[in-house]
């Protein structure tokens, strides 16, 4: 008999694996029984030999990542040595430092890397040493010489990765305290070219006269020959890093003036324009062509360098007059933004308009005078000039700008008291007047003194930081502006946002707080950068900062990196965002079409949305570096203590999962729960929402609807009963009742057939015969308007037939009589008696509230006679 085909493959694959298996296992076995001898000769003569007669070799590296790992830090510790022997060599070069400091951030990334790329290797180290286990102790059987031998090559590997990465840590610590020391080197050679002092004579500035001389000649006899130079063999790259740099000055200051133009232009027609919009166009006027016109610089010298356009010696100099150019426009602007000295309508301070002309004008004179001397000490550098002549250039630049400033300090510049800005102003406040001329008189002391860096330093940061100051102080005040809930609104930005996305008044008022975020971010963000950079720092610090700002915070053993938890947050919103696009993908286009109960349909949304939200917080915190098992030994002390305190939290979480899976009731159904009836609304994993009939939401904890009686009227369908009790006299047919109530209820096309309606005869009461008609509806929500109908059918019907529907008779009646109180019996149930005795005389008082029939009046009569 043949085996069926699936029997034979089934066989073969089994064979092929365990022959697999086999070969496996034969190849590693041949394998450690080749290394024992080669193991055991390496080993012979260490034994042999004395420690002190040879120097110890390291062990071999068990696999490429360590022999990876090995040769990437030994390549660390060569360029640290290299990096300390130039920071010897250039002890006094600034510049210089600053690219030391770079390459030793730089090489202790790199070795953080080679601890990182050791680290999971290690971890699977530790994992498969868990699964081997302990060695057996005394009097334990021995286990198998593999197992044995795997042990002793992971703990020896483990080993060699321990050192190597406490050699990493020694190298990167190493690293650290070199771009300390650099550092410090910086900041002290920063303060010595500070406070360095010089002593100045008649000799100096001759001196300095005699070399500006030579200076001159030199530098234009290098502006000569490099013009020769270009115009012969670099006519072409000239021409075109020119026309590009005219194309780039087209697109950056048209298409700024184009996008933003309409926003920061002043409209000479307004008489009062808003205070809201004077800040807006001040602030965004200064920055955006700021940024533009430094954008086209920056541009400008890197195609004429692209291009090789530039000599060394010239690229200085260059470089200083583009830096010179945009200190300039930036002050300008700076200057026409808050002084308006055409547009006092527009202008941000009390000014008059011949003291906002004056100030602008001193101002910009301040920022080209600290220009120039910065452009002509760099022409110094390159020229190779005696340090006479830049010690005297900027001790003149600090005496015009300090008799500028007290010269300011004389004028009137405020506004007049009438407020007409055409009239002649007033003098400074007193207060301001001595800071101003205690300011001037310092700079020129500082200067005459000697310490002429000093003096400089101090007059271009009254210009530049200032300005970036100002410039700040003006995106604050528009971001608190903008921020307020009334202000908003009414700027253009406000109502294109109402109009266009329908926004209410809540929105808004969140969109303006987003706004004045923003402009408070914008505003920070390009101020602080550029006042650290004119306090010395170099760009490459800010880039160091930054990327340790974002990548490395440190707090304690943890670290924080907010471009992760920034990737993550997006992480985390686009997974939720996922996962609720997928819910309504899944609810409408697969459970609607297939028809799938409400009640299934909400269990299997709530729990694909909880399971998505957790991968999306899984993924997002893994993105995110953070380290969960820094936080177990916390979790672990409070675990008590959340234990109590969460118990009720987790009993309605649990009950809220049951709820969901067992689902006892679901959305939509009519639940009846101790005091609360209504339909479920919403179930969640911690409460249950239940809407009355009265509208009312009532949020119950998942733990009652667990732990108490539930009454589900729509738990297996929504067929219920319904009834309607109905009295009758006692002068009434029954069956002929009966017949009525059956003929009507069978009129009505929703109650159901079967099971069949029927009449019930319940008592006899005490003033009426009760019955009860009973009926079936396929759906119970139906029931108040079914009823509702029969009860006036029902109404109309007796009258015709002449069935009364009698209501309950009560007679009272008190009766006084020489002898003790006693209780006289009511007669049935229609008519109560109270007795009262007085002792001298007695009457008889009847109050009756309805006259009861014959027969009744004469049983009590009877009953009084005996009495």
């Amino acid at each position: 008999m043949p085996l069926p085909k699936t029997f034979v493959r089934r066989l073969i694959l089994l064979l092929l694996a365990v022959g697999i298996f086999d070969l496996s296992a034969a190849k590693t076995i041949f394998a450690q029984d080749a290394q024992q001898p080669a193991q055991t000769q390496q080993a012979q003569p260490v034994q042999n030999q004395q420690p002190a007669a040879q120097p110890q070799q390291p062990a071999q590296l068990a696999n490429g990542v360590l022999d990876r790992a090995a040769a990437d830090l030994e390549k660390a510790r060569k360029q640290l040595a290299s990096l300390q022997d130039g920071a010897k060599q250039s002890g006094n070069d600034d510049e210089a430092l600053v690219v030391l400091s770079g390459k030793a951030d730089e090489l202790n990334r790199a070795i953080a890397g080679i601890s990182a790329s050791l680290k999971p290797r290690f971890d699977e180290i530790n994992s498969r040493l868990t699964q081997i286990g302990a060695p057996p102790k005394e009097g334990q059987p021995p286990e198998v010489p593999l197992v044995a031998q795997e042990r002793e090559r992971l703990n020896t590997e483990r080993s060699q990765i321990s050192v190597m990465t406490g050699d990493a840590d020694s190298v990167a610590t190493a690293a650290s305290r070199f771009a300390t020391d650099v550092t410090a080197m910086r900041r002290q050679l920063f303060a010595e070219t500070l406070l360095r002092r010089t002593e100045l004579t008649g000799s100096t500035f001759g001196d300095a006269g005699t070399s500006l001389v030579g200076e001159a000649v030199s530098f234009r006899d290098a502006l000569a020959s490099w013009g020769t130079f270009v115009w012969k063999f670099k006519r072409i790259p000239l021409f075109t890093a020119v026309f590009l740099s005219l194309v780039s000055a087209l697109i950056l200051l048209s298409g700024a003036n184009r996008l933003f133009g309409r926003y920061f232009k002043r409209d000479d027609t307004i008489e009062a324009p808003p205070y809201i919009s004077r800040l807006s166009i001040a602030f965004w006027s200064t920055l955006i062509d700021t940024l533009a016109v430094a954008a086209l610089l920056v541009i400008t010298y890197f195609l004429l360098s692209t291009f090789n356009v530039l000599r060394p010696d010239i690229a200085p100099v260059l470089s200083a007059l583009f830096g010179f150019a945009g200190l300039v426009y930036f002050v300008g602007r700076v200057t026409n933004a808050v002084f308006a000295p055409s547009e006092p309508q527009w202008r941000l301070v009390k000014l008059s308009n011949r003291g906002a002309r004056s100030l602008r004008w001193c101002l910009l004179a301040m920022a080209i005078v600290n220009g120039l001397d910065f452009v002509f000490n760099r022409i110094s550098e390159v020229m190779g000039a005696p340090v006479v002549v830049t010690v005297a250039k900027s001790f003149l630049a600090a005496l015009i700008v300090g008799l500028i400033l007290i010269a300011v300090s004389f004028g009137k510049p405020m506004l007049a008291k009438n407020g007409d800005p055409e009239a002649p102003g007033r003098h400074w406040p007193h207060g301001m007047a001595i800071i101003l001329r205690v300011m001037g008189a310092g700079l020129i002391f500082t200067a005459m003194i000697g310490y002429v860096g000093l003096s400089r330093f101090i007059a271009s940061q009254l210009i530049v930081t200032s300005a970036v100051l100002v410039t700040m102080y003006l995106g604050i005040l528009l971001g608190k502006a903008v921020s307020s809930q009334e202000t908003f609104p009414e700027t253009s930005v406000g109502r294109f946002l109402q109009q266009r996305f329908n926004l209410g008044e809540v929105a808004l008022d969140q969109a303006a707080l987003v706004a004045g975020l923003g402009i408070y971010v914008v505003a920070l963000f390009t101020g602080i950068p550029l006042i650290l950079m004119s306090w010395g720092f170099h760009i490459q610090d800010l880039e160091l900062f930054a990327y340790q700002l974002f990548t490395e915070i440190r707090l304690g053993n943890i670290r924080i990196s907010l471009v992760g938890i920034a990737v993550g947050i997006l992480l985390f919103a686009g997974g939720t965002l996922g996962t609720r696009w997928f819910q309504r993908w899944l609810d409408n286009n697969i459970m609607a079409r297939s028809q799938v109960d409400a009640g299934v349909r909400n269990s299997v949304k709530t729990g694909i949305g909880y399971l998505g939200v957790t991968i999306a917080a899984v993924i997002a915190i893994s993105a995110a570096g953070i380290d969960l098992s820094s936080f177990a030994l916390v979790a672990s002390a409070l675990s008590v203590g959340i234990g109590f305190g969460l118990q009720n939290i987790v009993s309605n979480f649990v009950s809220g999962l049951i709820l969901l899976v067992e689902r006892p009731f679901k959305v939509g159904d009519w639940i009846v729960s101790g005091t609360s009836e209504g339909i479920v609304k919403r179930i969640s994993v911690r409460a249950t929402e239940i809407e009355t009939f009265r509208k009312q939401s009532i949020i119950v904890p998942n733990s009652e609807l667990i732990n108490a009686s539930v009454g589900n009227w729509t738990h297996r369908n929504r067929l219920a009963r319904s009834e309607i009790p109905i009295s009758v006299g006692y002068d009434a047919d029954p069956q002929k009742v009966m017949d009525v109530l059956l003929d009507l209820v069978q009129k009505i096309p929703k109650v159901l057939r079967n099971p069949e309606p029927h009449v019930e005869f319940l008592r006899f009461g005490p003033s009426s015969l009760d019955f009860e008609m009973r009926f079936y509806l396929a759906d119970l929500s139906d029931g108040m308007p079914i009823r509702n109908n029969l009860r006036i059918a029902i109404l109309e019907r007796f009258r015709q037939e002449g069935i009364d529907i009698p209501y309950p008779t009560q007679e009272v009646q008190i009766r006084r009589e020489a002898m003790r109180p006693r209780s006289v019996e009511p007669v049935g149930e229609a008519r109560t008696v109270i007795e009262a005795v007085e002792p001298e005389e007695s009457e008889d008082t009847s109050i009756t509230a309805m006259e009861p029939p014959q027969d009744l009046r004469s049983r009590n009569s009877r009953r009084r006679g005996e009495g």
